[in-house]
C-alpha cells in the first residue's frame, strides 16, 4: 500500500500525569504514516485526488495546542482520528513521543495503527 508520510511534527501540549508535568507546555514528536492509493493523484497531480496532508498537520497542532490529556496514548488516539476523518484514507500508523519522559531514556512513545471505521467514539 501507499503511503504518505509526516515526520517529526513538534507539537508543543500539557501531557503529563505527574502534578509538575502539568504546569507547562511539553513538546512531543509525532510521525504519522497515511495509507492510501497514490496512483490517481500520481497521475492526475489534482489534490483532490490525494489528502491533504497541510490540513491534517494544522488540525493536530490545533488539538494539541488546546489538549490537556494525561497520557501520549490518547494523544495518539486523537491524532488518529483527525487522519482517519478523510475517507480516501485506509489506514494509519501514529507514532507520538514524548522526550526526556525517561531518566535513563531519550525518549518514551507509543506506536498505534489504526484502519478506516475501525476508531470507537
Amino acid at each position: 500500500m501507499d503511503k504518505i508520510i509526516i515526520s517529526d511534527l513538534r507539537v508543543d501540549t500539557i501531557i503529563g500525569t505527574l502534578p509538575e508535568e502539568r504546569k507547562e507546555l511539553q513538546t512531543l514528536i509525532i510521525d504519522i504514516e497515511l495509507y492510501l492509493p497514490l496512483f490517481k493523484p500520481g497521475k492526475s497531480d489534482d489534490l483532490f485526488d490525494s489528502v491533504d496532508y497541510w490540513q491534517i498537520e494544522s488540525q493536530i497542532v490545533k488539538m494539541g495546542e488546546g489538549s490537556k490529556f494525561f497520557l501520549i496514548e490518547r494523544f495518539a488516539e486523537e491524532v488518529a482520528a483527525i487522519c482517519l476523518e478523510d475517507e480516501k484514507l485506509v489506514h494509519v500508523k501514529v507514532e507520538v513521543a514524548k522526550p526526556g519522559a525517561l531518566k535513563h531514556s531519550v525518549r518514551a512513545a507509543v506506536c498505534i495503527e489504526r484502519t478506516q471505521g475501525s476508531i470507537e467514539v
